[in-house]
């Protein structure tokens, strides 16, 4: 009878609402909580009688309820004062794993997402977020690059683990020589003196070294050769004629590079010349012909101050730190950095079918689609910020205001409620 569907329906109404209180609770107990992604109820209409006129009466489905969890909206960025508090702007999850998926080094670690964390090194030098989740990534080589990894499985992730007492050096792999020579040594009836330079470099093993340049005077106008000694072995390394320009246009710049004795030959494309120094190569930048910026001969000063190299000598690390692309680079103390780790962004094609797990993560599910990972600022993702973490979607201004519109909703059910018991009690009375 409709009276007893009316009973039902309103009890539906107390249970419907009582679970939007639950995830109204959740989402303001979580306020403050970083990464959180807020609960939602949705109430549906249950139709039982379609209320025709040849059917006679009404009878009242009720309601039901679906929760979901919106994890595709985040909350604002906050900076912080630690390098490797991690937050993602825009689109996209951070992979990380379990305490126990850190032991697993073999690609089998079971995947969680999360959307910001505080991560830090802890006493085996595990990056965690305080609930000890472990952040994982791609290890890069000892030249800091990434090779190519499969993007729809995690057989090459790693979790994140960076030794707190290690050295690293930067062997000295290029050298700009931005030297002007004097002009005035090479004309007629000059002295012709030599000028001279010391460039150090680092070898393979963070040792300093030393080559010796040596610029003399061939005799011929705008004629110069350079010997280039290792100062260790006392071996030369380099020898070139170089000739230069004395046109009105190109006066000063480099015209002609010619190797000498066996020494590697110069390329004009790059302005280079490459020298084994011990095992190690240095690509030595002289400047391309008709163009300042390397070798010029001008005036009658010589000026060595343009000489830098990319090498460094060992280090000590002295912490760590995240750019927008995710590239996990250690810091040193002797002014270096290196990249350990490519962290990647983690898609799915619905986010708010993942499913919720403890601490702020989440898990791929049929309802979120298979997973890909994105290097950062690719596809549909965002970038990484450092110093920054994410704070709660919660609104508590506007959860507060549902939760009102919960409380009269409830109060209005359990009226129904009660009205309905006065009826049958009405009922009850024809008998007497």
């Amino acid at each position: 009878m409709s009276i007893t569907s009316s009973l039902n329906a309103g009890i539906s109404g107390l249970r419907a609402n009582a679970t939007r209180l639950s995830t109204i609770s959740d989402n303001i107990a979580n306020s403050a909580t970083y990464g959180y992604r807020r609960a939602q109820t949705s109430f549906h209409s249950m139709v039982i009688g379609s209320g025709l006129a040849n059917q006679g009466a009404y009878s009242a489905g009720g309601v039901r309820t679906s929760t979901l969890r919106l994890a595709d909206q985040g909350g604002a960025l906050i900076g912080t004062q630690n390098a490797t508090d991690i937050a993602v702007n825009g689109r996209g999850f951070l992979p990380v794993t379990s305490e126990l998926g850190a032991q697993l080094h073999d690609g089998t670690a079971p995947l969680f997402l999360t959307t910001t964390g505080s991560f830090r090194q802890d006493a085996d030098g595990y990056l965690r977020n305080p609930s000890g989740m472990v952040l994982m990534g791609w290890p890069a080589a000892e030249n800091g690059t990434v090779p190519p990894n499969v993007r729809d499985n995690t057989s090459a992730l790693r979790p994140i683990q960076v030794a707190m007492n290690q050295q690293a050096s930067f062997p000295t792999s290029r050298i700009n020589m931005a030297v002007n020579l004097p002009a005035s040594e090479t004309l007629s009836g000059a002295v012709g003196d030599p000028s001279f330079l010391s460039v150090a470099y680092f070898d393979t093993v963070g040792l300093p070294g030393t080559l010796d340049v040596t610029f003399q005077p061939s005799g011929a106008a705008n004629t110069w050769n350079m010997s280039i000694a290792d100062q260790s072995s006392g071996a030369i390394v380099g020898e070139y004629e170089l000739v230069f320009d004395n046109s009105p246009s190109s006066g000063g710049t480099l015209s002609s590079v010619s190797a000498l004795g066996g020494s590697g030959s110069y390329d004009p494309a790059t302005g280079s010349v490459d020298l084994t120094v011990g095992v190690q190569q240095i690509n030595l930048q002289i400047g391309r012909l008709g163009e300042a910026g390397g070798l010029t001969q001008r005036g009658s000063t010589f000026s060595p101050a343009g000489v830098t190299q990319d090498g460094f000598g060992a280090g000590n690390l002295i912490g760590l730190t995240i750019d927008a692309s995710g590239n996990l680079d250690a810091i040193y103390d002797q002014g270096f950095r290196r990249t350990l780790f490519r962290v990647p962004l983690v898609d799915v094609p619905n986010p708010n079918g993942l499913t919720s797990a403890n601490d702020q993560s989440f898990q791929v599910s049929r309802e979120s689609g298979q997973f890909f990972l994105w290097d950062a600022g690719d596809g549909p993702v965002g970038e990484f910020v450092g110093f920054a973490l994410q704070e709660s979607a919660t609104d508590v201004a506007e959860e507060l205001t549902n939760l009102i519109q919960t409380q009269r909703a409830y109060s209005s059910n359990a009226k129904v409620i009660q009205t309905v018991d006065e009826m049958f009690q009405e009922t009850n009375n024809i008998k007497r």
